[in-house]
This record gives C-alpha cells, structure tokens and sequence, in this order.
C-alpha cells in the first residue's frame, strides 16, 4: 500500500474537526483536545506535502503507519464520545478525559519516534532516487522546518550530542519495550527498609511492639503498606493484617474497638455501633498471628491504650516520632539513594526511570538534588514539571535553590520546596488544593462533597471542578480512591473519594496562614481542639473576611462559642466527636453561606441544637449532614436547598414534614432506621437525582413516585428488605439510569417497565430473587447497558436480540471491608 493510501488525510482532517469542538464544550477535556488540536494542525501539512510523493514503504515499516491510522480512527470514535457524553455523567467523563490524554500520549510518542523517522528517509529516497525533480528539493526543507517546529527530540544543554535523527531511531529501537510504571519488583528505597522491618517482625519474638520512624514525606506509610502486602508477610500472618491510621485528632475509643473486634474475629463492625465494653482479661487459649499496623501516630498518650498485650499479636507503629518508653525496635527510615532518587523523579517527570536523552541532564540531576532524596517532593516536584518547556525547568531550579536557606528544619523544608510547584498551579487550581486543608487528616472526602464546595464558592461548573481535579491527582496532590463498581457510568460520587498526604495537607495549611486572621479567606483549624482558637477569640471584634470556615472540635455548648461575624462566608464545615452539638449562633452573621457541612467522627449518632438558624440562610443550596440525628425540619426552613446529603444518620421520620421546592439531588446513604420513604418526597418535582443506598431497613418506595417527572437518576443500591417496586417507576419518562443491585430480596421488575423510553442503563447485580423479566422489558429501545450476575443474564441475552445496541456485563463477585476503616 502506498503512503498517498495511508495518509489520504480524511481520518486526521475529521479529527481536527471534532477535536476543536471537544475544546469548545469540554473543560475536562479541553487541554488534551488543545494538545491535539496542535498536534495535527502540524501534521495535516505535512500529509499534504507526502501524498503526491508517490514513495512506496518497505512491508515493516507500512504496518507501523498502518497501526497509526487505526491510532486516528480509535481516536475519531473516543472524541465522538467525548461530545456526546452528558454533563451530568461524573465518572464517565472523568474516564474519557484520561482517554483523551492516553491518546495524546500515544500520538506524541509516534510523531517524536517513528514518524519522524519515516519522514526523513522518505526524503532521503527522494532525493536520492529522483534527480530529475529537483525543484521539490526546497519543498522538503520546508517539510524539515516544520518537523523542526514540532521540538521533536530536540538535543540541548546537557543532552549530549546526537540531533533529532538518532533520538527517532532510538526511540524507534526502543518503542514497546518502554514500561510506564515501576516494576513491583522496584519499589524504590524500600528494600533494606523492607529487610530490617521483617527482621525485626519475624526473627525477634521478644520484640512485641516495634516502629517505624521517619520525617514527613520519606516514605513510611509507602514501607508499611508495601509490607503489609509482602507475600511472605501475608502467610506469616495467615492474612490477618489490619491497617489503621491514627492522625492527629484520633478516636482513640472507636480504633481500640477496631483492633479487638479484629483480633476476635469480629470483623463485621458496623459504624454506626455504640462501642461495647470488653475483658480485657480475656484468656487467649488458641493463640493466633495477627499484625495489627497503626499509621501517622503523633503522642504516646494517644498510642498507649492501643497497645494490646495479646499472644501472637505485634503491632507496627508508624510515627515521626520515636516512642521508646513503649516501642521495642524502630526502624529509621534512609532517605533514598542518589539513584533510586534521580528514578523516581524521573518517572514522575518523563514517564520512565531514566533521563531521557533529550533532556538536559546536568538541569535534572540539579533539581533532584535540590528535592532532598524526599520521595514526596520528588514526586510533586516531578508531577509539576511534566511537560513543561526547558526555561520552566531553569526557572524551578533557581527557585528551589533560593528556598534552601529559608528553613532550618528539613520537614519544613520540605514544605518550602513543594511550595513552589503549587504556587505555579494555575490560580483557580491553587485555590482548589488549598481548600483541602479545610477537611480533617487522615479523612476521605467525598468527591461530590467536594467538587461541589469548588463550584460554590469558585465559579466554576461541575465540569471545570473535575477537570481541576484530574489535574491535581495528576500533579500528585491528591489522590482519587474509588471501589470496584466505580467507572461505572452514572457512578455515584458519593462512592468516590479524595485523600491528601499529611504533609500536603500541612502545605495548604502553611500557604493558607500568610495573611492576618481577619483577612485570610479560609479560616481553618489544624486539628481537634477543645476549644476554638484564642487568636479568633483576641480579633473576634472585627469581621472575618474567609469564604471558607472549618472548626473541628469536640463537643461544643453554647458557653463555649463567642460572638465572630463572617459577612463573606460561603462554606461552613464542621467537624466534631462528640454525642451532644450546638450549631454555632454566628451562622446567623453569615448571610453568604450557600453550603454547610455537618461531620461527625464520634462513635455514637450525635444530637444537634439550634438548627432553626437555617431558616435565615436565604442563599443555602448544599446540606451535608453526617452522622448525626436530623432534627426537625420545618417546612419553609429549606426552601433554596439544591443538594441535600444524609449520611449514616438517624432520621427518625423527621423528613416527613419537609418541603424542599427547588431540591435537585437527594442522597441518602447508611441510614438504617429508614423503613419507608416519605410521600412528601414525591412532591419535589424538581429532583433529577435520588440515591437511597445502604439503607437495609427500607421495606418500601411511595407508591406516587410518579410524580417525579424530572428524575433521571434512580439508585436503590443495597436495599435488602426492599421486595417490589411501585408500578409509579414506569412513569418516571426522564429517567435514564436504575440501580436495584444488592437488593437481594426484589423479586421482579415492574410490568411497565418498558415506558421508560430513555432508560439506558439498569444495574441489578445479585437480585437473585428476580427469575423473569417483563415482557416490555423488550421495548427499552434507548437501554444501552445491563450490569447483572450470571444467572440473570441468560434472560437479558435473550432481549438482546430485539435490541441489538444493548451490551449485557456479568458482574465480578466482589467482597470488600474497606469501609471498616473509614
């Protein structure tokens, strides 16, 4: 096949088309489309200039440009799914947008290798074999300007010789073989760490309690959670591990309940329990391997009641902190090695383990020296430089070396460094990582949560809020943690959350203090506190000008507020631990307030006071209530409320009088005395979402569900005492997503349920209850996906065959305790 076949140019040119209209409606994937947009835009050009070269290829290097054509056409299909797919659809754009940039990648790595390449000995064979048409010769040195306009391979600085030819050809040489992640078999740093923490656990029976101890930022929680998947550390123990962190603020009675739960076997521990009183004299006749991990422990007042003396048990503490009243071996933590520094780096930096010759080395090497050999700065560090043009690289160098003398401590030096990689985030990126300072350590934050402070309180929509978070988890200062049934379209975000390294979270604590404590726009308490700080309480007669205000406290009476005025405030977040908790008075001095969030980390529902003070808060869209007993609502108290979200809470029929007019999204999640769902929910015409999951005591749905002509997404997920569904369901004509997985005891699907015209997607994993399927389950025209077990998708396949755009996925067996952590 000839190159004029190959590179006719309809599949780049439709491409480019679609691409610009990417960059114009997707913020998530509006970066990569822009990249790619210029990717092409230099490439279409140069498909002009060949396709009347006639040159014929060699049969190898023709299957390479053909696997680039079906690169393009791959890439035609994802981009038509990017402008298709709706807004309102988290996950799924979030996992196009990482799509989008593996295709980028992929399309950058063959015109900086192969392409290049193949271009020039086309030239060469032009030039070469054709004497006669030399008035094209000054055609192909255009064609060599443009493939030098692309900085393609360019060698500069350090890079040592060679030019942009012998980096094609040995990218060329190299291209497959190139791995993107570091081998398990190189965790780096962690080998000797890794040797002399099992030495200390294996060899050394005297050795009951033994620790882990280094700077923040070294590695420690990385050397623990490595060991505790260790295979001959797993069978030592018999896979009785259990992880636990401690944090700063810890609920020291609820983790000594998880570790005896633990180590009874007792491993089906509710959340929502009242911790039980237990003997501590318990006499262990059948001795049993356990390893009992406790991360990020900072007093030995908080570590003491944790350490058990159980037969068979050790314990691993993980501190910087050394505890040697109750610790009887610890391991320092090295700091890494110049090479294994200069490879994680460079992995975070390029994408592979070694500099790459285009790059300026002696620049590099300067910049991992000025990292410190910390594996946390490092990674952020290298994360912020992916990418970015060689006077940036010069630039962070000088920078970093101008912070050296800043700091004695190396911890806060550490701080300092990283510093400089946020500051250069785009202004309402940088925003959006110092807001995570307002929630606890150590904590998951929901991504809904989240994403919905962003949009409150930054101007931005839900799209941007994603986009911003992708590029954070891509900078490596946060990190997306999701179960197996997330990725899933119309996941709930609820089931995705955020985690931040504590020593981040002390970074966008450090950059949210430069400024007077009246003046700064997030006013935020560390940690736990009895009490609120004394220096709100010394500038408590002039107002506070933070947007966002975090207190995390115990319990709190009306003694223990004082009088503050907050006139710009938009997003409260309260934590606390405690039974009993009065709403601070000073909400009614927030006459911004559009989102308040109520957490509590006790271990008990605990009873809130002085909740009528909402009834005063005209611009309140976001309610996040979190294990708590909701008090009464009363009717008008609510009226703007756009998201309201019920977490592991008592409810105790207190929704039943509430009116919510312009409610958009209602969650409820873990609320296990919910028998039955309201009526008065029905009236919310407005509702697009209801989520109702984990609630296992609900027995029954509003049979006018009907009434909910907006709603477009239903989840039931893991309702088991939930037998029918009301035949209302059949007139929800918006609805585009079910969810009745885990409802175990559902017998059948409604009879109608073929009028839902725009359903696309059911999800009904282990319903093995349900052993037939409608007969109008057969005109779901638009149901695009079914996920279900094994059992129910012979019925399905059956349907498929008058629907022939439906896909049937058997659904993996999944068993998971992660929660238990929580």
């Amino acid at each position: 096949m000839a190159v004029t076949d190959f590179f006719a140019g309809e599949i780049a040119t439709e491409l480019l088309k679609t691409l610009i209209d990417i960059s114009r409606k997707s913020c998530i994937s509006k970066g990569t489309a822009e990249s790619l947009i210029a990717y092409l835009n230099d490439l279409l050009p140069i498909i002009q200039e060949i396709k009347y070269s006639g040159v014929e290829l060699p049969a190898a290097r023709q299957f390479q440009l053909d696997g680039f054509s079906e690169v393009l056409k791959q890439g035609l299909e994802l981009a038509n799914k990017v402008l298709s797919s709706p807004r309102w659809n988290v996950y799924k754009n979030l996992l196009l947008a990482r799509k989008m940039e593996k295709l980028e990648k992929t399309v950058s790595r063959f015109i900086q290798g192969p392409f290049q390449a193949h271009i020039l000995a086309d030239v060469h064979k032009m030039r070469f074999e054709t004497d006669q048409r030399f008035d094209r010769i000054e055609g192909n040195q255009r064609l060599e300007q443009r493939l030098g306009a692309l900085k393609i391979g360019t060698c500069s600085g350090g890079g040592g010789g060679g030019g942009w030819m012998e980096e094609a050809v040995r990218r060329v040489e190299e291209e497959g073989k190139m791995k993107w992640e570091i081998s398990n078999s190189l965790v780096l740093g962690l080998g000797l760490g890794m040797k002399k923490v099992k030495e200390m656990i294996f060899r050394r029976e005297d050795l009951r309690v033994v620790g882990i101890c280094g700077i923040g930022g070294s590695g420690k929680t990385t050397l623990a959670r490595e060991l505790c998947k260790d295979d001959q550390v797993r069978s030592y123990f018999q896979e009785r591990i259990l992880f636990l962190t401690v944090s700063q603020s810890p609920n020291v009675e609820q983790l000594k309940a998880k570790i005896v739960g633990f180590i009874m076997g007792n491993q089906v521990l509710s959340p929502t329990s009242v911790l039980p009183q237990w003997n501590l004299q318990y006499e262990w006749l059948n001795v049993t391997k356990t390893l009992v991990v406790l991360d990020d422990v900072w007093s030995l007042a908080e570590l003491e009641p944790l350490l058990f003396k159980i037969p068979g048990c050790k314990i691993l503490v993980v501190s910087r902190f050394k505890f040697p009243k109750v610790i009887d071996a610890t391991y320092d933590v090295e700091l890494l090695k110049e090479d294994e520094a200069l490879s994680l780096f460079c992995h975070s930096a390029f994408g592979q383990k070694s500099i790459p010759p285009a790059a300026d080395k002696n620049l590099v090497k300067q910049i991992v020296n000025e990292c410190k050999r910390l594996p946390l700065a490092l990674k952020v560090i290298g994360a912020s430089l992916r990418d970015q043009p060689e006077w940036y690289w010069a630039n962070a160098r000088s920078r970093l070396s101008r912070g050296e003398a800043i700091c004695e401590s190396h911890e806060n030096n550490l701080l300092q460094r990283m510093a400089i990689s946020v500051n250069c985030l785009p202004r309402k990126v940088k925003e959006c990582f110092l807001d995570l300072g307002a929630f606890p350590e150590d904590k998951k934050i929901p991504l809904d949560l989240l994403t919905n402070m962003w949009v409150e309180t930054h101007g931005i929509d839900e799209e941007e809020a994603l986009a911003i978070l992708a590029e954070l988890s891509d900078k490596n200062l946060l990190t997306l943690v999701k179960d197996s049934r997330d990725g899933d379209i119309y996941s709930s975000s609820y089931d995705i959350s955020v985690t931040q390294h504590d020593v981040l979270r002390d970074l966008a604590l450090h950059l949210s203090d430069d400024d007077g404590v009246n003046n700064r726009s997030r006013l935020l308490m560390a940690r736990r506190e009895e009490e609120l700080p004394r220096e709100w309480d010394r500038y408590s007669d002039q107002p506070f000008n933070a947007r966002i205000v975090s207190i995390h406290t115990g319990e709190m009476k009306e003694m223990d507020w004082f009088q503050m005025e907050f006139p710009k405030c938009e997003v409260l977040i309260l934590n606390f631990a405690s039974n009993e908790y009065l709403l601070p008075p000073f909400i009614a001095n927030m006459p911004k307030l559009r989102a308040l969030i109520i957490m509590n980390y006790g271990t008990s529902n605990a009873t809130l006071h002085g909740f009528s003070v909402l009834s005063i808060l005209p611009k309140l869209r976001t309610l996040w209530l979190e294990k708590v007993s909701v008090p009464q609502l009363s009717p008008t108290s609510l009226k703007n409320l756009r998201k309201f979200s019920i977490i592991l809470c008592k409810i105790s029929n207190r929704l039943d009088q509430s009116a919510f007019p312009r409610l958009m999204e209602l969650t409820i999640d873990h609320c296990d005395d919910l028998i039955t769902l309201p009526s008065c929910i029905c009236e919310i015409h407005l509702l697009k979402n209801l989520s109702i999951t984990n609630c296992h005591s609900l027995y029954q749905l509003p049979t006018d569900l009907d009434k909910l002509k907006s709603l477009q997404i239903l989840r039931l997920y893991a309702c088991p005492a939930l037998q029918t569904l009301p035949a209302g369901i059949c007139e929800l004509l918006c609805l585009k997503y079910l969810d009745i997985s885990q409802c175990v005891n559902l017998r059948c699907l409604p009879k109608g349920i073929g009028k839902l015209a725009n359903l696309e997607k059911i999800d009904m994993r282990e319903c093995s209850k349900i052993r037939h399927l409608p007969e109008s389950a057969t005109t779901l025209h638009s149901l695009r996906r079914v996920v279900c077990d094994e059992e129910m998708s012979g019925l399905w396949r059956d349907a498929e065959k008058g629907l022939p755009d439906l896909l049937v996925q058997v659904a993996e067996k999944h068993f998971d305790l992660d929660w238990l952590d929580e």
